[in-house]
């Protein structure tokens, strides 16, 4: 790959710095998902209870769901080689801190301070793929990120089986150290500021409302799965959290240089492109947290072989994204959606039929054929939607769509969840039955449990069948010009950066 020019006119290797960017973004965003099978262990280590070890991954997404909109702010403000280190090194100190955690309350400290990285890099990440290639070869360059945002996850529970299986705990953390430092070391050599910065002026109002608004959100939907959609703490986070995203989003609107650009939904390309990608986003993290429940539960699988059973599908989205990236920049993003969305439907739509003697071989092929589909949408979705924006609003545009995805990958998979509880509960033979025919308890108690399998799998059918809707309403060719009208007085403050 030729040398390319950064924002200062110098020239630096693009391939080195890709290189250190997405393997700087693959070690944070795997630690999404990392801990997915070590709770019972660390349960016994520190003496917790399932509610107090949730924390660990519940307060994780919290603070990368409110870091993710002040992305677009530091963006557009700090140097993008200083703001990645910085990200990097925050994530590190994190992750030492998870490593010699004496007790509960400093593991979680440690996970917190590791989530704030995260959810810098990330966005930082799309940032700087969709700003060093031309829109025709953001395809590739994005199907290149996808294998990082897609597929770390995607490996989190099977790496962490094996781990815990193999080792101890803190090797989850010790393992991911030394990589860290060597993408330190190695981004104060092959990073460059790439991003044009300016001046803009940090609302405070609008970050306390960021902040409060989906920080709430986020709590109240992912506390449904224990405490269920009736309950006091819920209820009043979601209800709280909207209100302050309402004021948020009027202030937005009504600023001259607001904290987060929502003019980008003025294009109709950027809003069904954020609408298919969260569609996605809640098919595949609600259906990434059942399968393993019923494999568990219904199977009697080990953590780490469940795991394994859904391996072949992340490996499928690792081979899939460059492909389907360089598919985009040929075709564009409708025809794959259409293609990608009903793959998906089809693969969910089988689940549905799954029994406790369907062959496990048989969920890890629909399971990848599901990751087949989600492959063909995620990331071409997503970068037809940034193609829509000019390149000051790419920043903005990136952190809108990482925000609204981590909020419906939330509700989504509170929905699943709760569907799965509620259904199963509610068909629950009674008591009784239990002193009186145990047999017939236990094979009533069987049907209750895989009922409320199939009714969740529905409902991620029903997702699935909206966005293969959506996707026939994407444009083969991205618009052009779209703010012209919309957002003309908003350019000039935009690119000078508003009042220091």
């Amino acid at each position: 790959m030729s040398k390319a020019i950064d924002s200062k006119g110098q020239p630096y290797n693009r391939l080195m710095m890709i290189v250190v960017l997405l393997v700087g973004t693959f070690c944070t965003v795997l630690n999404q998902t990392i801990l997915a099978t070590a709770f019972p262990t660390l349960m016994k280590a520190f003496n917790i209870s399932t509610s107090t070890v949730q924390w660990l991954t519940t307060g994780f997404l919290l603070v990368n769901g409110i870091m993710i909109p002040v992305s677009a702010w530091l963006s557009n403000r700090f140097n993008s080689k200083w703001l990645y280190i910085s990200s990097m090194a925050i994530f590190e100190i994190g992750t030492i801190m998870a490593w010699a955690a004496p007790s509960f309350a400093f593991l979680l400290s440690g996970r917190l301070i590791q989530a704030v990285g995260v959810g810098i890099s990330m966005p930082l990440l799309q940032n700087i793929m969709l700003s060093i290639f031309p829109p025709d070869k953001r395809g590739a360059a994005m199907g290149m990120a996808g294998i990082v945002i897609g597929v770390a996850p995607a490996i989190g529970p099977t790496l962490s089986g094996w781990i815990i299986d193999t080792w101890q705990w803190r090797d989850l953390f010790g393992m991911i150290i030394p990589i860290v430092a060597l993408v330190l070391l190695a981004a104060f050599f092959f990073m460059k500021p790439v991003i044009e910065t300016s001046r803009p002026k940090l609302d405070w109002l609008s970050l306390a409302l960021s902040t409060a608004g989906f920080g709430a959100l986020l709590y109240g939907f992912s506390s449904v799965g224990d405490d269920g959609w009736g309950s006091r703490i819920v209820l009043s986070c979601l209800i709280i959290g909207l209100i302050l995203i309402v004021l948020f989003v009027w202030r937005q609107l009504t600023m001259k240089t607001p904290f987060l650009q929502l003019r980008v939904f003025s294009s109709s390309t950027f809003t069904i492109a954020t609408a298919l990608s969260s569609v996605v986003m809640i098919a595949m993290v609600g259906v990434e947290m059942i399968v393993p429940l019923y494999l568990q539960i219904v199977h009697h699988m080990s953590a780490l072989h469940s795991g394994l059973t859904l391996l072949p599908g992340a490996l499928m989205m690792a081979v899939m994204s460059p492909i389907t990236g360089r598919a985009f920049d040929r075709i564009g993003a409708k025809r794959l959606s259409i293609a990608g969305l009903f793959l998906l439907t089809a693969g969910t739509l089988s689940f549905v039929m799954i029994t406790q003697t369907t062959p496990v071989i048989y969920i890890t092929i629909l399971y990848a054929l599901r990751m087949f589909g989600i492959s063909m949408v995620m990331m071409p979705a997503t970068t037809a939607g940034m193609n829509a924006l000019p390149t000051n609003l790419i920043a903005h545009g990136t952190a809108v769509n990482n925000t609204v995805r981590q909020v419906a990958s939330s509700i989504g998979t509170a929905i699943l969840i709760s569907i799965l509880s509620n259904v199963t509960n509610n068909q629950m033979p009674n008591q009784g039955l239990l002193k009186s025919s145990p047999l017939a308890y236990q094979v009533k108690a069987f049907n209750a449990t895989m009922s409320g399998y199939h009714a969740a799998f529905w409902i991620a059918v029903a997702f699935c069948a909206a966005g293969f809707v959506i996707a026939f309403f994407m444009k083969n060719k991205e618009e052009k010009n779209f703010l012209e009208d919309a957002v003309q007085d908003a350019k000039e403050p935009l690119a000078q950066g508003g009042e220091a």
